[in-house]
């Protein structure tokens, strides 16, 4: 979650500090944290120019940590020798002599709402690294983190209704090397992370939860209070410095006993047959929150799956839950969106960290490939129905039309309708351009 500690700490009369109040149980579930948060995007973003009107695009990014398996979802090769082809059949889709694996029976009816990448080169085969590059787009940098799509969005778009403009859903992302973070954008443009499982009977927002009205009148008093130490220190240190204080407070205060806020997280809220139709699953049940906060005015959600670094007992792994569930999940979404009027003004993104090795090991699993791998993207104005390059028949390299990370990047900023030269700078000054080397597939613009 975010824990920002941002800025100074002023004591009362009685020495002790308001972080110290806030500790004991001012804003503790998440006041304090929130506060800092809307304080730091405050000053990074106090003399920044106007953001110029841009297409409304949010973006819901399904990020499989691990490296799903190219030959065994979305780029088969039925006529590939046993030891490459593996155990899987295939099927046809709604895209005229697409076919996939026997597991998306439900995907494959909705490839209409989307476009499949085969040409796919991830540059890389290491994970960790994929979590950076996959998500921003640049190659990894020690001395430079760089942000990741959904803090670039919360940048330039900022909050509507109250709710948070960049979302994670679940702990599957490898930060080690930055990966899903705002990087050199700072700390501010974080996601919000909610890293309980939507699926289990008892799930709930920390930081959004009140659990009763007990706690809710606890709240309300200790913001009170704090209302009232605020005043007393406009009236001590006659500045504005506390008067901007308050407003960060007062946004802080505003997210937790917000309506909007719990009602968007609020599961509960949907039929059971919406439910079961997404899947009574992390990832089934994540897809459909994902789809409630771009409603309620979340901008950019990473719906996060782990589990497909499958170098042992690939088939079982897949056929027997990796499959099933994103089959459920993805076709649910696609088509949830269509149906509401969202698809249009949503972009769904699918891919991982890379590919996996087209021979199958000894283990009965496929190991990192670098080489080639397979993306989806349906939905936020781009061209559907699409087919985007080619592997080899041994799904060893890509040999038509090479789709990079950071082409993908470009493509993904300029559906959002975030400009590609875009400029920003760096902790230590210096100028950084969104995506230098990205172009954006010409084929789904």
């Amino acid at each position: 979650m975010l824990d920002l500690n941002v800025g100074g700490v002023s004591s009362n009369c009685n020495g002790h500090s308001r972080r110290d109040f806030l500790r004991v149980g001012g804003l503790s579930a998440l006041g304090l944290t929130l506060a800092n948060f809307f304080r730091a995007q405050a000053v990074a973003s106090e003399n920044a120019p106007a953001a110029p009107q841009r297409r409304n695009v949010n973006c819901i990014l399904m990020w499989m940590q691990g490296g799903p398996s190219h030959i065994d979802t979305l780029d088969p090769k039925p006529d590939a020798p046993a030891e490459i082809r593996g155990e899987f059949s295939t099927i046809q889709t709604r895209q005229p002599g697409v076919r996939v694996v026997e597991h998306f029976p439900m995907l494959a009816q909705q490839f209409d709402k989307l476009s499949l990448i085969r040409g796919h080169d991830p540059q890389n085969g290491s994970h960790g690294v994929a979590d950076h590059i996959m998500m921003t787009g640049h190659r990894f940098n020690p001395a430079l983190p760089f942000p990741c799509f959904g803090s670039v969005v919360a940048k330039e778009r900022g909050y509507r209704n109250n709710m948070f403009p960049f979302v994670q859903l679940g702990r599957n992302i490898d930060r080690r090397f930055n990966g899903g973070i705002g990087g050199f954008l700072g700390d501010q443009y974080n996601p919000f992370e909610v890293h309980d499982d939507p699926s289990s009977p008892a799930f709930r927002v920390r930081d959004l939860s009140i659990a009763s009205d007990a706690e809710r009148r606890r709240l309300q008093r200790r913001y009170s209070m704090l209302q009232e130490m605020d005043r007393y220190q406009r009236e001590m240190e006659s500045n504005q410095s506390v008067q901007a204080r308050d407003v960060f407070y007062q946004r802080a205060h505003s997210l937790i006993t917000s309506p909007a806020a719990k009602d968007a997280f609020d599961l509960s809220r949907e039929t059971d047959r919406v439910r079961d139709q997404y899947g009574r699953n992390s990832l089934g049940q994540s897809c459909l929150l994902a789809r409630r906060l771009i409603e309620s005015g979340v901008h950019f959600v990473t719906v996060t799956d782990g589990g497909w670094d499958t170098h042992v007992n690939n088939f079982r792994s897949l056929k027997d839950r990796l499959l099933p569930r994103l089959d459920r999940a993805y076709a649910s979404l696609l088509a949830d969106l269509h149906t509401r009027g969202l698809l249009d003004n949503t972009l769904v993104v699918w891919f991982g960290d890379f590919g996996r090795t087209p021979i199958v090991n000894p283990s009965a699993g496929r190991d990192h490939w670098s080489t080639a791998g397979v993306a989806t993207m349906g939905g936020g104005g781009i061209r559907l129905g699409q087919t985007i390059g080619a592997t080899n028949a041994r799904a060893e390299v890509v040999v038509d039309t090479p789709v990079r990370p950071q082409d993908l990047a470009a493509t993904i900023y300029h559906a959002l309708g975030i400009p590609l030269n875009t400029w920003y700078r760096a902790q230590d000054g210096r100028p950084i351009e969104l995506v230098p080397t990205g172009r954006p597939v010409r084929q789904l613009i």
